[in-house]
């Protein structure tokens, strides 16, 4: 059996050889293998993909493949799930191990765990409250809710699954990003006033058992940096130089840009509705840069304007890690024989995960 082939070897080669590479491994392995690239990925990589979306959506995408392997192009959650979904029955890889997701580490397995403690010194949790976890979070969250009524959402679904979850139980713990719980929320008519927010790093949260007992919406100190660039500041210049502007923006921003913006919804959400757009109009979008660019070009020739929200440039830093060095490093060792960066949950993770995925998917058909 061959050797791994060094990714050290891969990090001296420039784009271009890097690109012959893919297109030559692509041949090899034809329809062995399914490229999955995440909006927020750079173009470099995003051009070999065979399919493209969200995460949820690439992830259902991977369960109906055919395909021997499944080359995901995002951050590590993604490719848990697709592997989740795939029942291990696929191999699942992330070209570069590294490549995390900063919010998704901002809730872990015992932080949870210990918030459910301080919760149950208060009320009695499997009672009153439905654990519900963003699909951006490891898999043992994930599986934390599957084992406790809970469930996941997307930010195309969090409010069907808040409105399932509310049906049940009276509060909910909403981690790990609060803006989106927050932002879906208020669009649901819960007030500000009924929201808490969970600081791990305090005894209850820095909250009174009496916040508690009155909250409806347990939210944890979780947030995406990317978009926590935006400001409402930003939108307010925008409105002044182009006045018949429109602004849409990511549920993952603060609840002031998300308000002062004119459509809030996912990133296919956005892609959506400024593909629907008429010749002449302005948009300004809240959200991960490489999309922005990329929706940019495509409607310029429709003549819309796209512009990017912060002045500042604003990427997914670890989304980036992925490189078309990892790539083709990865895809020459599967054609080698020798597939690297494997992601693989255990059955006892995956199993009550797999249950609170599928419960979202039930919930939202």
């Amino acid at each position: 059996m061959a050797a791994v082939l060094k990714l050290d070897e891969f990090n001296l080669l420039d784009d271009g050889e890097c690109d012959a590479r893919i297109v030559a491994a692509r041949k090899v392995l034809g329809d062995r293998l399914c490229i999955l690239g995440h909006h927020y990925q750079r173009n470099e990589v995003f051009k070999h993909a065979d399919f493209t979306g969200d995460s949820l959506k690439l992830s259902q995408l991977a369960a109906n493949s055919d395909a021997e392997f499944i080359v995901f192009c995002g951050v590590h959650f993604m490719a848990e799930v697709a592997d989740i979904l795939t029942f291990g029955k696929r191999t699942v890889i992330l070209p570069d191990l590294a490549a995390g997701c900063s919010m998704a580490d901002m809730a872990n397995l015992v932080k949870v765990r210990r918030c459910w403690a301080e919760i149950s010194e208060v009320l009695d949790p499997d009672q009153h409250v439905t654990p519900v976890t963003y699909i951006n979070s490891a898999a043992d969250l994930k599986a934390f809710c599957g084992s406790h009524g809970g469930i996941v959402c997307t930010s195309s679904n969090a409010r069907a699954v808040l409105e399932w979850s509310f049906a049940r139980r009276e509060k909910v713990l909403f981690f790990p990003d609060q803006h989106l719980g927050r932002n879906t929320a208020k669009n649901m008519g819960i007030s500000l006033d009924e929201m808490i927010v969970w600081d791990f790093t305090k005894p209850l949260g820095g909250n009174t058992p009496e916040q508690i007992k009155a909250a409806k919406m347990i939210l944890w100190r979780g947030f995406c940096s990317v978009h926590q660039m935006f400001q409402p500041s930003h939108i307010e210049n925008f409105r002044k130089r182009v006045p018949n502007g429109k602004v849409i923006s990511h549920p993952e921003n603060a609840l002031a840009v998300c308000e002062a913006s004119d459509y809030v919804g996912s990133t296919e959400y956005i892609l959506r509705t400024v593909r629907a757009s008429q010749p002449g109009d302005h948009w300004l979008i809240g959200t991960e840069l490489n999309l922005v660019n990329r929706v940019a070009d495509e409607m310029k020739e429709k003549g819309v304007t796209v512009e990017f929200m912060s002045p500042t440039v604003c990427m997914c830093s670890t989304m980036f890690r992925t490189d078309p060095q990892h790539l083709a490093w990865t895809l020459d060792n599967i054609v080698a024989g020798q597939p690297v960066n494997r992601i693989r949950v255990p059955e006892e993770i995956a199993e009550p995960a797999r249950a609170a995925l599928n419960l979202m998917l039930e919930v939202v058909d």
